[in-house]
């Protein structure tokens, strides 16, 4: 199996999208009334922006940018080494929704005006409930994701650093949008921050021991 997901990372990625959007499906066709909603002070004081709906749907397209960027023009372990925690990270996620069902109630009772931003904002929320939100995939996703770029061996030169503050930005605008659009409470936000570092964590052990070169500590951003 670990033989035929190295000579077919294609499939491999393929394969695991089909299961994570039929896990997520049934999840939002079973789980209508969650158990547990989260909510805090933050959250209202977060106040709603529609036009935080375009750094939301630049998650949808940051993800398979960045997994075939690494597959195609970098060592093919720093493929694989990102693919440990996103994949993991993404599966437990689910797993914690299917157990424990939790949801927000955040979300404005309507969206004034019928504007571009207004109508995209009304499409997501028909698409996507407000449950299965703890950990916050989209959050985890990105602080993952902008780990990788930091520890992207192609990267590592002083010229590229404009790539990684990008990622950076990127990353904390995404997880503003989940804020800011009440998708998800700063609970479940928080969450997928400390999964993604966990996880990121981990998956360093593993490269430690079976492929040392790819596991050195991520130099600070604005260091030589």
């Amino acid at each position: 199996m670990r033989t035929w997901c190295k000579d077919h990372p294609i499939l491999f990625m393929a394969y695991y999208l089909v299961f994570y959007l039929i896990f997520f499906n049934l999840l939002e066709k079973s789980i209508l009334v969650p158990d547990l909603v989260l909510h805090c002070a933050l959250d209202d004081m977060i106040p709603f922006c529609k036009y935080a709906i375009i750094p939301y749907y630049l998650w949808f397209a940051w993800i398979p940018c960045t997994l075939f960027y690494l597959l195609w023009f970098n060592d093919r372990r720093e493929f694989w080494r990102l693919c440990l925690p996103l994949f993991a990270g993404m599966t437990l996620s689910l797993l914690f929704c299917a157990i424990v069902p939790n949801g927000v109630d955040l979300r404005p009772a309507r969206i004034a005006g019928n504007d571009l931003f207004a109508r995209l904002v009304r499409g997501l929320w028909r698409a996507d409930t407000s449950t299965n939100v703890f950990p916050s995939i989209h959050v985890f996703n990105s602080v993952t994701l902008a780990l990788a770029y930091h520890r992207c061996a192609r990267l590592r030169d002083r010229k590229w650093l404009w790539v990684k503050i990008c990622a950076d930005v990127l990353c904390a605008a995404i997880i503003l949008s989940t804020l800011l659009l009440k998708q998800h409470s700063v609970i479940d936000a928080a969450a997928g921050v400390v999964l993604a570092v966990v996880l990121d964590a981990a998956a360093d052990a593993v490269a430690r021991r079976t492929a040392p070169d790819l596991a050195y500590r991520r130099r600070p951003v604005f260091q030589h």
